[in-house]
């Protein structure tokens, strides 16, 4: 149980937010789970998406669907006009420097495999080296090692501390005349870590390297200014930022970009075909192949009029005193170790409890209502670091509440007392 002491550290968020308000939005969360009221803790493998963003993509299906860059007649044109708004919403949010930077894809998983396969295939040879951490999710992980098998490259991986922090001496140590590619996460989905990805970057520029941030974790929690970064390639998913499923963003330096040959082939991608030779399409249009997700990227568009509204600092005042909170709450449950601990980190609450697996704690508490993740988030190298098969992890949105928090608390105890008998 949460003590009267912890609620007398951290009482509730910031005057100005108002989380009634912002939970009215999400209709999902007055739904019931188990004949309790739902407790949603799992919003780092997908968030839950506001009434205007479901409405976004209603509204197109019903009055305009149609394709895009395609039609002369007017739905062709109105579909077309929301979803290059789209787009132009992505490069305000992370502001680039033009639209052309901004390519949909299906996602962050895509996104790095189109840099891997477009920019590191065409340009890495054997003995040419890419860095990575080890606090990455697979798919920052795994196209890169396909990248290595197809080019000779070779993969070296920066440490972690106990903290679940970066080693930046080491990762100093690493770089080389040989590196090439930099690719590395924001902020950890298994620990909540926030890298000084600037640093990362200005250090890896200094050896010639082009840098990739995965940005999957971090966008919904603070503002991103990829020009203030100087990143060359960062990535995210609309599904984390309150948007639809099955679409994202790759940002990438006009410069690279226009040097990257295609990732795909098909419609909308060309200038010109012929059975002898292909033009290939102006940027962004060069790497968005056939038919894209056309509702999702318009969801896209109003899940960042959505957050852009509230404003991103009011969103990470509210979830850092939210995570200071739950932090406080959790760590009274004797036997439980809290996985990730670094001072800057952002909405993770990663734990294991002495003597029950994270499986069976996500089971108990699902019959509370509450949900979280149990297993080894897409970042194995993470657990096995810890030493641990899985750990339990409630991830923490702008909607959650200190009440859910306390949810969250009592369910854990419950589950000690289950195992206790």
């Amino acid at each position: 149980m949460t003590s009267k002491g912890t609620a007398a550290r951290y009482q509730a968020g910031p005057p100005a937010f108002d989380v009634e308000a912002v939970r009215a939005d999400f209709p999902i969360l007055s739904r019931q789970v188990h004949g309790k009221p739902l407790v949603y803790l799992d919003n780092a493998a997908t968030s839950q998406k506001p009434a205007q963003v479901i409405e976004a993509v209603d509204h197109y299906y019903r009055h305009y669907n149609a394709n895009i860059h395609r039609g002369v007649h007017t739905l062709s044109a109105e579909a077309t006009a929301a979803y290059e708004a789209a787009r132009h919403k992505v490069r305000d949010f992370l502001n680039a420097g033009s639209d052309k930077e901004i390519i949909f894809v299906r996602g962050a998983t895509e996104a790095i495999n189109l840099v891997a396969q477009t920019f590191g295939r065409s340009t890495l040879k054997g003995g040419d080296e890419i860095i990575i951490s080890t606090m990455e999710h697979h798919s920052n992980i795994v196209p890169w090692q396909l990248l290595c098998e197809q080019t000779g490259a070779v993969l070296r991986v920066i440490p972690i501390n106990d903290k679940g922090e970066l080693i930046m001496e080491a990762y100093e140590k690493l770089l080389s005349e040989r590196t090439r590619i930099v690719s590395i996460v924001h902020i950890s989905n298994a620990l909540g870590t926030v890298v000084p990805v600037k640093a990362v970057i200005e250090k890896a520029h200094q050896r010639g390297a082009v840098v990739l941030v995965d940005g999957a974790q971090a966008v919904p929690h603070a503002s991103c200014d990829v020009q203030a970064l100087d990143c060359d390639f960062y990535v995210f998913s609309s599904h984390k930022l309150f948007g639809p499923t099955g679409v994202g963003a790759l940002y990438g330096k006009q410069r690279l970009l226009e040097q990257m040959p295609p990732y795909q082939g098909g419609g909308d991608m060309i200038k010109m075909v012929t059975f002898a030779r292909t033009e290939y399409n102006d940027l962004p249009y060069k790497f968005e192949a056939g038919t894209p997700n056309i509702a999702g990227a318009i969801g896209l568009g109003a899940a960042l009029d959505y957050v852009n509204r509230i404003g991103l600092a009011a969103i990470a005042g509210y979830e850092q005193d939210l995570l200071a909170y739950g932090t406080a709450a959790l760590q009274e449950v004797p036997g439980l170790r809290l996985i990730g601990t670094a001072p800057d980190k952002a909405s993770i609450l990663s734990f294991v409890l002495d003597g029950i697996h994270p499986h069976d704690i996500g089971t108990i508490l699902d019959h509370e209502g509450v949900a979280i993740r149990t297993g080894h988030h897409c970042a194995m190298p993470v657990m096995d670091f810890f030493r641990v098969p899985a750990t339990a992890r409630a991830s923490l949105a702008f909607y959650n509440t200190h009440a859910e928090i306390d949810t969250l608390v009592r369910a854990v105890f419950n589950a000690r007392k289950i195992f206790a008998k």
